[in-house]
């Protein structure tokens, strides 16, 4: 059964060894990932499952290796998850891989999605996942690694601030906040990839699984912040039980 999602950025600066000892900016939002991931342990996970999007523009599920490294964002912090072999891991597997040892969160398996893949796509992708989770009777704890729009400060990676990726940011923040599965499952491709959204296929992939567990949810927010122009949102999904 599902028993919790925990909504990450997938920024290597969440990694200490990239980020430096003087980015200060940073620590923030590693507290608030360790506090929700906390959070969903102490409800009891016996397994987790990393939902993310590939950094090649490929579509539908990706077989990607069990284990890599971040040499190529600065320092070559090695992680893994399995012996598997594949294509080379995407950073949010990576994300994923790094947080499972970070914060000793047990077995991790992955579940990687093109990142061209289409919302009706990701929807049915998300539906199937969630069946499964409600037949197994492992509590099960999903790893939802994404970033949010890239223009929302002057300096920001995407071109500077944007008024339409702020909006399109404030949108997202508010839908995970309020657990608001349909407002994820409606984002368009389209403005996503114009305000450089990395999220969208994790969320909506997420969304739909919940939506197909048969679960009700609480959300906490712990995090939505820009230090850098990206948005990064940090929360949790805590599962309440089958819908009424």
């Amino acid at each position: 059964m599902l028993a919790a999602v925990v909504f990450v950025p997938s920024a290597p600066l969440l990694v200490p060894e990239l980020a430096g000892p003087s980015a200060f900016d940073t620590e923030p939002v590693r507290s608030a990932v360790r506090d929700a991931l906390a959070d969903a342990a102490s409800t009891g996970i016996d397994r987790w499952v990393v939902v993310g999007a590939s950094d090649d523009p490929v579509t539908g599920p990706v077989e990607e290796s069990g284990s890599g490294g971040f040499a190529r964002y600065g320092v070559d912090v090695r992680v893994s998850v399995s012996d598997r072999t594949g294509r080379r891991m995407s950073l949010s597997a990576l994300i994923g891989a790094w947080l499972r040892e970070w914060a000793a969160l047990g077995p991790t398996s992955m579940s990687i999605v093109g990142r061209a893949t289409t919302p009706a796509e990701c929807a049915v992708i998300g539906a199937d996942l969630g069946a499964r989770l409600r037949k197994s009777p492992e509590r099960i704890g999903l790893l939802v690694v994404g970033d949010g729009s890239t223009a929302l400060t002057p300096k920001a990676p995407g071109g500077g601030r944007r008024d339409s990726a702020v909006a399109l940011n404030d949108s997202i923040v508010a839908a995970i906040a309020a657990a608001d599965t349909a407002a994820l499952l409606d984002l368009d491709d389209a403005p996503c990839d114009t305000e450089g959204v990395g999220g969208r296929v994790a969320w909506q992939v997420a969304a739909a699984a919940v939506d197909h567990s048969g679960s009700g949810v609480v959300a906490k927010t712990r995090y939505a912040e820009a230090p850098f122009g990206v948005g990064y949102v940090v929360g949790t999904w805590t599962v309440t039980g089958d819908r009424s």
